[in-house]
């Protein structure tokens, strides 16, 4: 029996990155010498991860300024006072407000992932932002000649270019970041924020065929940046019988944070479609203790109990660097934490099989 087993996605950038990102903002290092920094990053990356035995590679966002706003930078008619997202620790993150159209996507995850790809023949899966986040760039107040409706169709297509773009370059699997899923039930209790949400990437979702599907995933987490989180408090009872409502064949579902596993479980169970599989979060990248590889497996056997095994992954929670500047976590920490993962994962197999 195998149960699968993917990253979510960032991984903390080495010294030498994070010394070189820094060297680029202050003017001393060209977008050239950057990019060589980046690609060494990206090899010792993927190569690591193979050394663990994981089965499924990603390039760490290694390149990435975030996972949020990679599409956007260069992009006209951008102002930098947009929503700001607080975390329960008193940090700020801000988006950008758009303020003219048309709207178009300046990067495409798909040249992340081929640069990825030159560094190995193994499985490689590639993040990109859901569109729903992107929505939340348009301003409460109409941007004159560009009207919301515009602005969606425009975003509709782009979120579609960058997800095929990924599967037609070979992506093992294409997982949207959703984070702001739960936050919406924070800044809208009744929930009309979140279906709206989910209704922006269903209508991206539904221009893919049953068998595109199969490769596509939602990840979903109460945010992880800096160790700490924007919506931890939000209960998930709220978020997943919406949540499951999207239409991928597989669900990244932050678990091993929560202060309530079984109950969540409960509740996914309840909602679970036959035709999906949901990888459970077994490592918490906020807490700085590595998990052990027992301690993972415990974690699998216990949803094993809830989900059925063929509907069955492990993940880490969230990413462990979602933000270029996030050094909360030690690169050597995230490791070790998805080496437990891997080889709990393993045990948890061997004992269910």
């Amino acid at each position: 029996m195998i149960i699968p087993t993917e990253p979510i996605g960032s991984i903390p950038r080495p010294p030498a990155l994070q010394q070189a990102l820094s060297a680029h903002a202050n003017g001393r290092l060209d977008d050239q010498e950057l990019a060589r920094f980046q690609q060494a990053a990206i090899a010792d990356t993927m190569a690591r991860l193979a050394e663990l035995g994981c089965p499924v590679l990603v390039d760490g966002e290694q390149s990435k300024p975030s996972f949020l706003t990679y599409p956007l930078a260069g992009l006209a008619g951008l102002d930098p006072h947009g929503a700001v997202i607080p975390f329960a620790d008193g940090h700020t993150r801000q988006l950008p407000r758009l303020t003219m159209g048309p709207f178009r996507y300046q990067a495409h995850a798909a040249d992340y992932l081929r640069a990825a790809q030159r560094h190995t023949d193994r499985p490689v899966k590639q993040a990109v932002i859901a569109p729903s986040a992107l929505s939340l760039l348009y301003p409460a107040e109409p941007i004159p000649a560009y009207t919301r409706e515009e602005f969606l169709r425009d975003l509709a297509d782009e979120a579609e270019a960058d997800i095929r773009g990924c599967l037609d370059a070979g992506a093992h699997a294409v997982q949207l970041d959703f984070t702001e899923g739960r936050l919406s039930l924070k800044l809208d209790p009744s929930g009309g924020l979140l279906k709206d949400l989910v209704a922006v990437n269903n209508e991206v979702l539904g221009r893919f065929g049953r068998a595109d599907r199969a490769r596509l995933g939602v990840h979903t987490c109460p945010g992880g940046d800096q160790d700490s989180t924007h919506s931890l408090d939000v209960d998930y009872a709220d978020l997943l019988p919406t949540l499951f409502e999207l239409n991928v064949g597989n669900f990244y579902v932050q678990l091993a944070g929560e202060p309530d596993p079984e109950r969540v479980l409960r509740v996914i169970a309840e909602h679970l479609r036959p035709d999906v599989r949901v990888f459970v979060g077994v490592t918490d990248p906020i807490n700085p203790v590595v998990e052990t590889a027992e301690e993972v497996r415990d974690r699998v056997l216990a949803a094993a109990r809830h989900i059925p095994v063929d509907q069955l992954g492990t993940c880490d929670d969230c990413g462990f660097a979602p933000f270029a500047d996030d050094t909360s976590t030690p690169r050597e920490v995230a490791f070790a934490k998805i080496e437990a993962r891997v080889r709990g994962t393993g045990l948890a197999a061997a004992a269910l099989s």
